[in-house]
């Protein structure tokens, strides 16, 4: 890294260098996929239970609104075309 006045400055803390070989790679990324994994927080089955409704809910709305428009579009062309 260098400054305005293009004097260098050492970096302190950076990241580690990546493995040379394919297999030194794979490891390293399954080992960040369990570490990431272990910082999971899992929802209790209540929160599962009431998310799981809320999504449902939402669908279902969803659904509605996209069913009634439609409906209309399809009513409209059929008077313009007909």
């Amino acid at each position: 890294m260098t400054t305005q006045a293009g004097d260098e400055v050492a970096v302190t803390g950076g990241a580690t260098p990546a493995p040379r070989g394919p297999a030194r790679r794979l490891a390293l990324f399954y080992r960040q996929v369990v570490a990431e994994l272990r910082k999971v927080v899992y929802p209790s089955r209540d929160e599962l239970i009431r998310y799981t409704g809320v999504v449902l809910a939402f669908v279902v709305v969803v659904i509605a609104y996209v069913s009634l428009v439609d409906y209309g579009l399809r009513a409209l062309v059929l008077r313009v075309f007909t």
